[in-house]
């Protein structure tokens, strides 16, 4: 393995997966693990994913790990109340107001959010890192949207159009 080659990817792409982690699962702490996973299971497949795309390869195995995470402990999310995690942006009301919007979101339905509108990635892109089609991507996307239109008026307010 190039492990400058490996390095330098690493140093150029950690953030953008971290705050990707961040925005899927709310929990600072969780995310950095998802990531640090991410980037083990890239390292070691490093030659064969250095010429394709190992940033997609890495925000599937985020989607993928932070969904059996969740499916392993809902059943305790449900019975306790989640602690207020730390803050990652430079306007905390902002982050606290998209925060709480994306935790009124089915899993699937935040990792669209995510993928979609936060990372700017195509239909086509969404639907192979989550391992669905784009029509799942499409119809998924659309009732997150709606929820979060009813659900969480006040992102009108933080981006200026009204409700």
């Amino acid at each position: 393995m190039d492990d400058s080659e490996f390095i330098e990817w690493v140093a150029g792409n950690q953030r953008q997966l971290l705050r990707s982690a961040y925005l899927l699962t709310g929990e600072l702490h969780r995310a950095e693990d998802l990531v640090q996973e991410a980037l083990v299971k890239v390292a070691l497949r490093w030659s064969r994913l250095r010429t394709g795309n190992p940033v997609a390869y890495a925000r599937t195995i985020i989607v993928h790990d932070n969904i059996s995470w969740w499916r392993r402990h809902r059943r305790e999310l449900t019975r306790g109340t989640a602690g207020e995690a730390p803050q990652v942006s430079s306007d905390p009301e902002a982050a606290l107001v998209v925060r709480r919007a994306l935790d009124r979101l089915t899993p699937r339905q935040r990792a669209v959010v995510v993928c979609r509108h936060f990372d700017d990635l195509s239909e086509r892109e969404t639907a192979q890192i989550l391992g669905v089609t784009v029509g799942t991507v499409k119809s998924t996307n659309s009732a997150a949207l709606a929820r979060l239109r009813d659900g969480a008026p006040e992102l009108l307010d933080l981006i200026g159009r009204t409700r």
